[in-house]
C-alpha cells in the first residue's frame, strides 16, 4: 500500500457501533467494567482511549512501524525517551538541534546526572569518537532545526551494532512523507505531531514510533505512569490532518524549491540553508534517505544584525511571525530570539546560527504571492 493510501485508510475502521466512517471522539475519562478486571481493554483514559488507539495505529503505519505512542506534545515525547536513562548514562546529540530539546537536555536532565556530548553529526567520525561503554542514546535530528544540516541515519545506526545504544531520530522537519528513519535502522522515531502531521496549527501533540516490542512496553509504561497523554479531541484533529499530509507535502516541496532559489539569487541574501541545493553538503545523503526536500529552510542577510532581521520580520504581509512550523500557512521565525533563545549567543554563533538568521516554514499558498511578499519585505531594507 502506498503512503497516500495509508494516510487515508491506515488503521482506520468504520465505527463498529454505528458504521461512522470517521473515528468517533471518545470524550470520557473512565469506562464501565462488567466485573473487576473484566472489560473490553479500556479501564481509564490516561492508559487508553479508543480515539487515541486508532491514531496510534495510523501513526505507526505512516512510519512503517509496528507500534506508536501518542503524547501531549513533542517535548512530552522527547521527555519520555529521556526517562529510559539513569544517572551516569551518556547521550550524544547534535550541536545544531532544536533549542527546546537543548533546553531540556541542559536545564533538566543534566541535573539528574545524564552526561551529554554535543558534536557535528554531519561528521560521523565525531559521533564515533564519543561512543563509549556508557553511551545509551544517540539523538539525531535530520534535517536539523534551523540550519537544515543532514545526518546519515544509516551511518549513525551502524555505530551502535552489537551495543545497547538507542538511536532516536527527530523526524519532524521531514515528516513521514519524506523520510522513514526506522527503514534505516533507527530504534525510535519522534515527531512533533503539532507540525506537518497535524498541519493546521490547531493542535499540540507528539508521538514515538518503534518496532521493538520490549522498547514499546518500556515507553508505554512511562506514557501511562507519567501521564503526558493527549485528549481525544486532539487525537481526532490529528487523524483528520493526516489524511491530507501527502497533498500538503507536495505543495510544501514545490513552493519550497521555488522560494529557495529565489532567495539564493537575491543580492541582499548571504546564505540560504536548504538541503535541496546540489551544492548543499548533505544533498547526496538527503537524496539517499529522503524523497524530497520539503518546505523548511533558513537564510541570513549580508547585513547581519538584529535590526535588519527585525525590520524584515515586521514588513511581510502574508508570512506571519510566529513560533511553530508545518502548517498550511507560511511562517517566519527568528531563532536567535525565539526557538533557540535558550542557547547562549556564543554557542549559536559558533554553530552557524547568526543574529540575522530567519527560519521559514513554507505553506501551501500560491507560490507567486509568497515570492512577491518576500521580495517586498527584503526590498524594504
Amino acid at each position: 500500500m502506498k503512503l497516500a493510501t495509508k494516510l487515508i485508510h491506515g488503521g482506520i475502521e468504520p465505527d463498529p457501533s454505528t458504521g461512522a466512517i470517521m473515528t468517533p471522539i471518545y470524550q470520557t475519562s473512565t469506562y464501565v467494567q462488567a466485573a473487576p478486571g473484566k472489560n473490553k481493554g479500556y479501564e481509564y483514559a490516561r492508559s487508553q482511549n479508543p480515539t487515541r488507539t486508532i491514531l496510534e495505529k495510523a501513526l505507526a503505519i505512516t512510519e512503517n512501524a509496528a507500534f506508536a505512542l501518542s503524547f501531549a506534545s513533542g517535548m512530552a515525547a522527547t521527555d519520555t525517551v529521556m526517562r529510559l536513562l539513569k544517572p551516569g548514562d551518556e547521550v550524544i546529540a547534535g550541536i545544531d538541534m532544536y533549542g527546546g530539546t537543548y533546553r531540556m537536555f541542559t536545564k533538566v536532565y543534566e541535573k539528574f546526572g545524564i552526561i551529554f556530548h554535543y558534536v557535528d553529526m554531519t561528521d560521523v567520525n565525531q559521533v564515533k569518537q564519543k561512543v563509549g561503554d556508557k553511551t545509551k542514546l544517540i539523538w539525531v535530528e535530520t534535517p536539523s532545526n534551523p540550519l537544515m544540516n543532514v545526518v546519515d541515519i544509516q551511518a549513525v545506526v551502524d555505530l551502535t551494532k552489537d551495543k545497547a545504544i538507542i538511536v532516536c531520530v527527530d523526524n519532524t522537519f521531514a515528516s513521514p512523507y519524506l523520510q522513514n528513519p526506522l527503514d534505516f535502522g533507527a530504534h525510535i522515531v519522534m515527531h512533533s505531531v503539532t507540525k506537518y502531521l497535524g498541519g493546521h496549527s490547531d493542535v499540540i501533540q507528539g508521538c514515538l514510533m518503534m518496532n521493538d516490542p520490549d522498547l514499546r512496553e518500556q515507553l508505554y509504561f512511562l506514557q501511562k505512569t507519567c501521564g503526558a497523554v493527549p485528549g481525544p479531541q486532539d487525537c481526532f484533529l490529528i487523524l483528520r490532518g493526516m489524511k491530507t499530509l501527502h497533498l500538503r507535502m507536495e505543495r510544501h516541496c514545490y513552493n519550497g524549491e521555488k522560494i529557495a532559489y529565489f532567495l539564493r539569487d537575491h543580492k541582499k541574501i548571504a546564505k540560504v540553508n536548504w538541503c535541496g541545493f546540489q551544492d548543499h553538503p548533505g544533498n547526496a545523503i538527503a537524496k539517499k534517505q529522503m524523497r524530497g526536500f520539503g518546505g523548511m529552510m533558513s537564510f541570513s542577510f549580508k547585513d547581519d544584525n538584529l535590526e535588519t532581521a527585525n525590520r524584515f520580520l515586521s514588513s511581510t504581509k502574508i508570512f506571519a511571525l510566529a513560533e511553530s512550523l508545518g502548517g498550511v500557512e507560511s511562517l517566519l521565525s527568528h531563532p536567535a530570539s525565539m526557538t533557540h533563545a535558550a542557547i547562549p549567543r556564543e554557542e549559536r554563533l559558533k554553530n552557524g546560527l547568526s543574529d540575522s538568521l530567519i527560519r521559514i516554514s513554507i505553506g501551501v499558498e500560491d507560490v507567486d504571492d509568497l515570492i512577491a511578499d518576500l521580495a517586498q519585505g527584503i526590498g524594504s531594507l
